[in-house]
């Protein structure tokens, strides 16, 4: 019996010559990462277990992202601890102020994470990084402190689901749309503790941004991580921002999987997520009359260059609905400057929006966009939780970057098709 990309990594990265799922194994790590909500215990748990260094400089990343630029006086000391941190360990990676940017934006593009790693993060969405096929997980903070003492984890092999995608995507269609309708279809608890291999004809057809979307949402499933085939996409990707070596590892013919689904993605129209899971998917065309307050295009899931091109192309010439809020956020800073150089800004100051430094905002109720009672937020985020975005009595839907900027010219939710 063959075995699955998680598992060749996890074996590789474990130095045994095969794993079967279920196997409790303790792994090299390639990357450990935090950010300035997480990190901030992970630092306090490493100078109580009496460590004096970190394994490798390089490979300890610290960003705060979340709640920055600073909003209040806690979140300018949770910044001050990685910063006074990374100064101290002298870490290779820290990425502050005007280079800072979202995590699981900036590591690919950085060329800091590659294919083969295994990467681990405390913060859950580091799922990302299988966008480009590494493995990669979210841990907790203590898991953080012992991987920067010891540069090693301990996990238990997960089995694998593969997810095939054929046919070829309708307009407005993206990778955001590709993920939800999976996690609609397998529910948030469908993947629990498994690896989402996405596989296809319709993934390799993919770029590089939505293959990340895709991985970055495998955690809404309850995957351990998500991950896909590096290919010529890839390599094209990587070749000229890796700042180490890589590898790529591809799943064996007859490697055993707890299940295969397919899936024509023809039949799949840009998807939104109702409130409160993001299981709750409904086609566009199913979605109704639904007023909204806020639409914010940004995260770790959609603040690409590639999403702000889109969110621009709905946008170009046309005015947000009066009495909506556009919040763009480009994720890091050279999202920032290409949409600057592109002419993207002018497009969205032209039709009304506001444009935010790089930073996760309001993504996970930060700020830069919080929900007040009883408001109502389209969002290109990963998460529509209660509260997830300010007050427990807000909502908030997912959907691709087309279908927000749509919605913030109609001032309800719907698809770039309905405009003139």
């Amino acid at each position: 019996m063959g075995m699955t990309i998680t598992e060749k990594i996890l074996a590789r990265h474990a130095g045994l010559d095969r794993v079967r799922p279920g196997d409790l194994i303790n792994a090299r790590i390639d990357i450990a990462l935090g950010n300035d909500i997480t990190a901030p215990l992970a630092i306090e748990q490493f100078y109580k277990s009496g460590a004096q260094v970190v394994f490798d400089k390089s490979r300890v990343v610290l960003i705060p992202d979340h709640f920055v630029p600073n909003k209040d006086i806690k979140s300018a000391m949770q910044a001050k601890t990685l910063r006074d941190f990374a100064l101290e360990q002298d870490l290779l990676y820290f990425f502050d102020a005007g280079d800072m940017g979202i995590e699981h934006v900036l590591l690919p593009e950085k060329g800091i994470v590659l294919p083969g790693d295994l990467v681990i993060g405390a913060d859950s969405h580091t799922c990302t990084y299988g966008g480009l096929g590494a493995f990669a997980t979210g841990v907790g903070s203590t898991d953080l402190a012992a991987a920067m003492i010891t540069g090693e984890v301990w996990l238990k092999v997960p089995e694998t689901i593969k997810l095939i995608y054929n046919g070829e995507l309708n307009p407005w269609v993206e990778g955001k749309d590709l993920i939800l309708y999976t996690i609609g279809d397998i529910g948030v608890d469908g993947a629990l503790y498994k690896a989402l291999e996405f596989s296809g004809p319709a993934i390799r057809n993919l770029g590089m941004a939505g293959r990340l979307t895709m991985a970055n949402m495998a955690i809404e499933a309850g995957a351990k991580n998500g991950i896909i085939e590096p290919d010529a996409v890839t390599e094209e990707y990587v070749s000229t921002r890796a700042v180490r070596k890589y590898e790529f590892f591809q799943s064996d013919n007859d490697s055993d999987y707890k299940d295969i689904r397919k899936y024509d993605v023809s039949n799949i129209e840009p998807q939104v997520a109702f409130p409160h899971l993001p299981e709750n998917t409904r086609g566009i065309s199913e979605v109704g009359k639904i007023a909204i307050d806020q639409v914010v295009i940004g995260s770790c899931t959609n603040g690409r260059i590639e999403d702000l091109r889109t969110a621009a192309t709905v946008l170009k010439g046309k005015k947000v609905t009066k009495g909506i809020r556009l919040i763009i956020i480009p994720a890091t800073p050279y999202v920032y400057r290409s949409a600057l150089t592109e002419g993207l800004f002018d497009i969205f100051l032209d039709a009304g929006a506001i444009i935010s430094p790089p930073t996760c905002g309001p993504c996970l109720g930060g700020h830069m966009g919080v929900l007040a009672k009883g408001e109502r937020a389209i969002a290109t985020t990963n998460r529509n939780f209660v509260g997830r975005m300010g007050h427990p009595e807000s909502e908030v839907y997912l959907s691709n970057p087309a279908v927000a900027a749509a919605s913030s010219i109609l001032g309800r939710i719907g698809g770039p098709n309905e405009l003139n």
